[in-house]
């Protein structure tokens, strides 16, 4: 296309573009764009993540080995930190408040260890995941990857730390007569549910966590509501005789004690079912489930919003 000016001088005109007119979306579906960062379907995404399991692990053991790494003693902080709240719980629970009433010291020794090593898995598990993303945000903006992988890896860390404990857990259970038998099996079992169960809620927490900052502070005083709730330090049915069942009852399938239950009774021979609340397997696998599904999901549904703004 061409044009005269009045000196008659030929001046020529580029022609008209042929993406004039179309609009931001158009455009990019014209020429195959996709947005940076762009939520991937939940399958994809669950294919994307497994894809990175090596990462997964190779950043959950880094994290626990550098955890303690400034200490002299080393990772035996990672079992001498439960170990110790154990013994100030039994100081002040056990022996000055009589909290083991019904059981025997056999029993409510490895009962009150077994249940603050139970109780700080998850414990723990649910504050690293409040950080895992607003603590992570230089990773999380450098590099793309699933953000699903901060929180399990995390919880993940917290895993193998308990196993860790264990070793610590079994010489007690021993030492006060609860030797090895076929009910340590159960053990396995209890800590996978415990764990998808974890998971979940570490997804769930890394959400919130990442667009309310102030909700690391907050999450220590809850923590030790659902601590005190759970019977980490005493039997809720000894405990809550003569109050209404009801209030027993929820706090018997809160899902800290289900956990603590299952493994009390798997480890402590004086520790049988008639402390377990009824159908407590189908109640771990329900919780394990539930929020090892929605957590999850309600994580993936925010997978473009994480480490924006």
């Amino acid at each position: 296309m061409s044009d005269t000016t009045h000196d008659g001088a030929i001046v020529t005109a580029a022609p008209p573009s042929p993406d004039a007119g179309l609009k931001p979306a158009e455009l990019a579906a014209k020429y195959g764009l996709t947005v940076s960062g762009a939520r991937p379907g939940l399958f994809e995404y669950v294919r994307q993540l497994w894809g990175r399991r090596h990462f997964i692990l190779a950043f959950s053991s880094a994290k626990l080995t550098a955890q303690y790494s400034q200490a002299k003693l080393g990772q035996l902080w990672q079992v001498a930190t439960p170990l110790l709240n154990a013994f100030v719980y039994y100081l002040i629970f056990g022996l000055i408040l009589g909290a083991g009433r019904g059981m025997s010291k056999e029993v409510y020794i490895p009962f009150l260890v077994t249940g603050v090593f139970v109780f700080t898995f998850t414990q723990t598990s649910v504050m690293a995941g409040v950080r895992a993303i607003s603590g992570n945000l230089g990773l999380v903006r450098a590099l793309h990857f699933p953000r699903a992988s901060l929180p399990i890896s995390f919880a993940l860390q917290q895993l193998q730390q308990l196993l860790f404990s264990m070793i610590v857990l079994v010489l007690v259970a021993v030492a006060f007569g609860s030797y090895p038998s076929l009910s340590w099996l159960l053990v396995v079992p209890a800590l996978a549910l415990q764990f998808v169960f974890n998971v979940g809620l570490a997804l769930i927490m890394a959400r919130w966590g990442s667009n309310t900052p102030d909700l690391a502070q907050l999450m220590p005083f809850i923590m030790r509501t659902w601590m005190y709730g759970s019977g980490v330090m005493f039997s809720i049915q000894e405990m809550l005789k003569g109050k209404p069942s009801w209030i027993a009852d929820v706090l018997m399938y809160n899902p800290a004690a289900v956990y603590m239950d299952l493994m009390r009774f798997a480890l402590i021979d004086g520790y049988d079912k008639s402390n377990l609340p009824s159908h407590v397997w189908f109640a771990a696998l329900a919780w394990a489930v539930l929020l090892g599904v929605v957590g999850f999901v309600y994580f993936w549904k925010a997978e473009e919003r994480y480490g924006r703004g």
